[in-house]
């Protein structure tokens, strides 16, 4: 029984979950793991306080704040980072927005670049984590439920294995959420004496600011793997069901340009032209003035003349590298 809660504090304790998974994947989707996904399902049901502790302006608008603050540290440093290496940064600052990233509560940053990277090594075959060949379910929460994908592929992510911090952020993951869900409740209760015209308390604000957005929150990323793989526009040829989607690059802070990303993973842009709205670049380029990311890769010109609506779209290219 030890054993057992010890693998839900520290997800390296258990041997099988710290070796690389090198198997053939099968072609059909696993059996889920009930037990080990407990609390993805007592996060689901714990929305529906909503209707029992109502609600404050200040609780949505906290909602809303940090949804968008720990999408930006998923996409920009777990993926653009972690997994892409399509700028760099500073050691505390690549501390910070992992830990808030880690907030999420989509498991340990090593575990969901070493993943990405899996992806899109095999997207859409047999060995691809998420295949959307599967279904839409298994590629939008199937895949993460079974035993197959607890492993951590430690062998593709050796280059983050040299920061410790990095690997106890990874292993310790469930501990930091559980941190931050009791730091949310805790300040809603301040709130409560010392500000009562907030007209928030510690359990509204838990519910609204942690559980629905974390909610919220994990659906709008999973909806990459899943819907940008079946509706949208295909405007590079790839060997893969990858499309773009407007409505996801809104969500998910620019990451729903997803058939840009998957023709040419090493830009930090994924919105390659103007009207194609990405944040989490505009935010890196932000933080590029003030010195906190540098060396943030550019779209290749090559990159342009391969879109199939290159000829349509010449005169409306951005130049990049002056931006």
């Amino acid at each position: 029984m030890p054993k057992f809660f010890l693998r839900w504090i520290d997800s390296w304790s258990n041997l099988n979950h710290t070796q690389v998974s090198t198997q053939v994947y099968s072609s059909q989707p696993q059996r889920i793991q009930w037990l080990r996904i407990i609390p993805f399902i007592v996060l689901h049901i714990a929305c529906l306080a909503v209707f029992w502790i109502g609600f404050s302006w200040f609780a949505i608008f906290f909602m809303l704040g940090f949804y968008v603050i720990r999408m930006f540290a998923i996409t920009a440093f777990f993926h653009r980072y972690l997994s892409h290496k399509t700028f760099q940064t500073s050691r505390p600052v690549q501390f910070l927005f992992i830990l808030i990233g880690t907030m999420s509560a989509q498991r340990g940053p090593l575990w969901w670049a070493a993943h990405h990277r899996y992806h899109h090594r095999f997207t859409d075959t047999d060995q691809d984590p998420h295949s959307s060949t599967k279904g839409f379910w298994y590629s939008h929460v199937g895949w993460f439920l079974n035993e197959e994908n607890f492993a951590i592929r430690k062998s593709i992510i050796k280059d983050w294995l040299k920061y410790p911090e990095l690997i106890w952020l990874d292993r310790f993951s469930l501990p930091v959420v559980l941190a931050t869900a009791f730091a949310i409740y805790a300040l809603g209760e301040v709130l409560a004496i010392y500000a009562p015209q907030l007209k928030t308390n510690g359990l509204q604000l838990l519910v609204w600011g942690f559980v629905v957005s974390t909610v919220l929150l994990t659906h709008a990323t999973l909806c990459i793997n899943s819907l940008a793989h079946r509706y949208g526009s295909k405007d590079f040829e790839t060997d893969d069901q990858s499309r773009n989607n407007f409505f996801l690059s809104i969500i998910t802070l620019g990451e729903g340009w997803h058939n840009n990303h998957h023709f040419y993973a090493g830009s930090t842009r994924q919105g390659f032209f103007w009207w194609q709205i990405d944040v989490t670049y505009y935010l890196l380029k932000i933080m590029s003035w003030c010195g906190l990311v540098w060396a943030i890769k550019p779209v290749p010109e090559r990159i342009y003349t391969s879109s199939k609506k290159s000829n349509s779209l010449k005169d409306k290219k951005i130049n990049i590298t002056n931006i």
